[in-house]
């Protein structure tokens, strides 16, 4: 795709695009035109061209919902809501007919026409969920400059491969993820996290495809291929969701089979009954059970909750939350506990230096300087820390020999003639010619009770300072948590680091409790428990080790910037942005979700008892009846529709 901009102008003669894209929309309107011409010619007088008009108003409105019907009757042997519908108009139609009252038919057709503008909406929301689909496939070019033999050559994208350098140039889509190998640039990545600032990115810096290159240009290499790049990932669930159907769904739909046989079965009672008992008319009585057939019809009840929640997903995807289906919605508007995994979650799981403490008479920036030169030599996490922390302060590093590594322990070596060693304080400790000063040694234990890695640095036997380094608490994870707490959700803490690092961290961000020291199966056992306890509990977890976890959990939330392969394909709901607070607006949107769904389901049944009274008493007439009952269902779906406005999920968590 060479230009993802590009308009495009529908070509005379040919369908309207909006026709083709909402095809139940076309249907609904083109039923409407004919009721309304059939309308008028009754009206005029023009009884014969009335009739044949809307009876062509019933083919064309009434023709899905009948095929559905059928389906529904021929294959299962069940009765549905489309096939109710269906009977009554054709039971209105044939009344009119028979009693020459042809205003009858008009009300059928307005019964259909209202039916099919239900439909005609549902089919909105579904819509929007694929055009949410078309969008982020857009955001993929087509093609990529790929470096072969010194020189740039543009190929299809899907053709790139592992290990493939392709160049990037100012204002360029990024076509698929990679590492930047040279230059530096500024990417917005608003498409996949929700923010509109652009984030500096440099050599070993990972870039997504479906972002905006800035002003820079830089070249990547591949390190998966473009299917497995995480915008493919969201398209493929973002289809996942649209499929997909909440319990709650599903067992309104079965609920519907009985119900409409229980409709059905009363409905011939009291197209029978009446004249026996009542002493009624027959066209009185067979009238009355017409209008029965629709004011029962569950329709608005069908119609309470997928909107809305389809609304909801579309909602979240806009705010860089992807929830796979309605059902995992639905559960984020009820969770009663959170359990989160620490490093990459609550942590940004990136080691810095933390602390620099040096010996008396030793400056500050020496030990960074002595240490980094050594730790240059090292792949360790540890290593990369001090060696950036030491580029940010602008120290140089000094030249190296004889380096040696103990795996585990540290690494020793010769800094410009001069014996240096680095590394744990059992390691250092050995080869010290003196009993190390006691401010040191306090500093040294006071850090590790944090939680903290403490590095000791000798030169010449000497100790001549220590560093620590700690993986960084998220900037939001303090807010996030104290959020939870005001809105009584449980928070715990589960993690593979040791219990005096999680301590730590459950300290500062006011954690509930903790379950440390633990593998994957042991995260496991503890959701269990958790449940057992809580009921309703959700698992944000990031790595490899927490997908068991999230699987286990009632709903599995992952870290989509930074999270594992595995963890976002086992996870329910995806932060697409690396910020937790998203997690809070999750829980927003699906509170509000099920907090509509309940309004929409009292509205539904009270709509259904009003108008099944009114119709006992003789109050209703047919074309009340069709109004009231496919009123409510539009009400209904159009209060569903309300998580599509912009500022849902800004207000989200004030409906909580």
């Amino acid at each position: 795709m060479e230009n993802v901009t590009q308009l495009r102008f529908p070509q005379q003669g040919r369908i309207p695009s909006w026709f083709k894209t909402y095809p139940a929309v076309a249907t609904a309107a083109l039923c409407a035109l004919l009721t309304l011409l059939g309308w008028l010619a009754l009206v005029a007088g023009q009884v014969g061209g009335a009739v044949w008009i809307l009876l062509i108003a019933y083919g064309i409105g009434g023709y899905e919902s009948a095929r559905e019907g059928l389906t529904t009757l021929w294959q299962e042997r069940e009765l549905d809501v489309d096939l109710l519908m269906i009977v009554a108009a054709l039971g209105a139609a044939t009344l009119g007919l028979w009693q020459r009252e042809y205003y009858l038919l008009v009300d059928g057709a307005i019964l259909i026409l209202i039916f099919a503008i239900s439909g005609a909406l549902e089919d909105i929301a579904l819509q929007r969920t694929e055009r949410n689909i078309r969008s982020l496939m857009q955001l993929t070019p087509d093609t990529a400059w790929r470096w072969q033999g010194g020189q740039t050559q543009r190929i299809k994208t899907q053709q790139l491969q592992v290990g493939d350098r392709i160049l990037i140039k100012p204002g360029e889509l990024i076509p698929t993820d990679g590492v930047v190998q040279t230059g530096s640039s500024t990417v917005n990545q608003a498409t996949l996290t929700g923010e509109s600032i652009p984030v500096e990115k440099g050599i070993g810096d990972e870039v997504f495809g479906g972002t905006l290159n800035g002003s820079g240009a830089i070249t990547v290499e591949l390190h998966q291929p473009p299917e497995s790049s995480l915008i493919q990932r969201v398209i493929r669930l973002v289809e996942q969701a649209k499929t997909s159907q909440p319990r709650s769904q599903l067992f309104l739909e079965k609920f519907e089979r009985g119900y409409a046989r229980l409709i059905v079965g009363v409905g011939l009672l009291l197209a029978i009954m009446p004249p026996l008992l009542l002493a009624w008319s027959w066209e009185t009585t067979i009238y009355r059970a017409l209008i029965f057939l629709v004011v029962a019809s569950p329709c608005a009840l069908m119609a309470a909750i997928m909107p809305t929640l389809l609304s909801g997903i579309a909602q979240g995807a806009r705010q860089g939350i992807l929830f796979k289906d309605g059902a995992q919605l639905e559960t984020m508007g009820r969770i009663e506990a959170i359990a989160f995994d620490k490093t990459g979650t609550l942590t940004t799981g990136v080691l810095q230096v933390s602390d620099l403490v040096p010996a008396a008479g030793v400056a500050a920036n020496h030990v960074l300087q002595v240490a980094a030169s050594l730790e240059a030599y090292s792949e360790h996490p540890i290593a990369d820390a001090i060696v950036a922390e030491a580029q940010q302060q602008g120290l140089s590093l000094l030249s190296a020999n004889a380096v040696q590594a103990a795996i585990g322990q540290g690494i020793v070596g010769h800094l410009a003639g001069t014996l240096t060693r680095i590394g744990k304080p059992q390691f250092v400790t050995a080869d010290l010619s003196e009993t190390a000063d006691s401010h040191l040694l306090q500093a040294s234990h006071q850090l590790e009770a944090t939680g903290k890695t403490v590095i000791w640095v000798t030169e010449q036997q000497h100790l001549i300072g220590l560093l620590a380094v700690a993986d960084q608490i998220r900037p939001q994870a303090a807010q996030v948590l104290a959020i939870l707490k005001q809105l009584g959700i449980a928070t715990v803490i589960l993690t593979g680091d040791n219990a005096a690092t999680a301590q730590t961290l459950a300290q500062l961000v006011a954690v509930e409790a903790v379950y440390a020291d633990l593998l994957p199966e042991d995260k496991v056992d503890a959701i269990e428990k958790l449940q057992q306890q809580y009921g309703t509990v959700a698992m944000v977890g990031d790595g490899i080790n927490d997908a068991p976890a999230l699987a286990q959990a009632s709903v599995g939330i992952a870290m989509g910037t930074t999270g594992s392969d595995v963890a976002l394909e086992t996870a329910d709901v995806v932060l697409m942005g690396d910020r937790l607070e998203k997690l809070t607006q999750a829980i927003g949107i699906g509170a509000k979700s099920q907090r509509i769904v309940k309004q929409n389901i009292a509205l539904a049944l009270t709509s259904i008892a009003l108008l099944m009274v009114a119709n006992f008493f003789g109050e209703l007439t047919l074309p009340a009846g069709v109004l009231g009952h496919e009123g409510a269902t539009l009400l209904v779906t159009l209060n569903g529709l309300r998580l599509l406005r912009t500022d849902a999920a800004i207000a989200s968590i004030s409906y909580l």
